[in-house]
């Protein structure tokens, strides 16, 4: 009678390939998700700043783009500004929110580093009417590199770029991320 089924050496030889193959694998897949959830968070937050200006323009009113608690990692929050005080009001009505569980480090020069103001006439403008134009950096986890960039111009547009640049905001944030979580963790103690 034939035999059937594995013996034992066949079997562990099959596990001990399959653990080879997956360790090799796992980083490969890691970076793809990593890459695939900054591809997901860059659109949202150009169709958020795009929907934002649009909202100022229909609405006739100033409408703010901003990161929830100040952090574009968290998402975004898009108010209509009545009192001209933005986020720190929060009497200002919330037209839509978008969180975000990914965390991807965003990052953005000064001028857009916590929120974008759209005029009534869809200009990006600061608060003493100045225009209001940067860069908001998607950076990678792992190191203080920019895989995207949102770029606002000084007119409204709004664009996406794919360059992979070294960014020193990118380090900051995650200095600063990891700092906190030290502070928090000692706190604890």
């Amino acid at each position: 009678m034939p035999q059937q089924g594995f013996s034992l050496i066949e079997l562990l030889m099959g596990l001990a390939i399959g653990a080879i193959v997956l360790a090799l694998v796992s980083p490969a897949f890691a970076a793809f998700t990593e890459s695939t959830q900054r591809e997901q968070a860059a659109q949202s937050l150009l169709d958020g700043i795009r929907n934002a200006r649009t909202q100022a323009i229909t609405r006739n009113e100033s409408v703010v783009i901003h990161g929830i608690n100040g952090d574009w990692s968290q998402g975004w929050r898009i108010i209509l500004d009545i009192s001209g005080k933005g986020s720190q009001d929060s009497d200002n009505p919330l037209l839509q929110e978008q969180t975000s569980a990914a965390r991807v480090p965003i990052v953005g020069n000064w001028a857009v580093s916590r929120y974008v103001r759209f005029s009534s006439l869809g200009q990006p403008l600061m608060p003493g009417r100045a225009f209001q134009a940067g860069t908001l950096h998607l950076c990678s986890a792992h190191e203080p590199v920019s895989q995207l960039q949102v770029v606002l111009a000084a007119t409204g547009r709004v664009r996406l770029t794919r360059e992979k640049t070294g960014q020193a905001l990118c380090e900051k944030a995650k200095s600063v991320k990891s700092s906190g979580r030290a502070a928090l963790s000692a706190s604890r103690t």
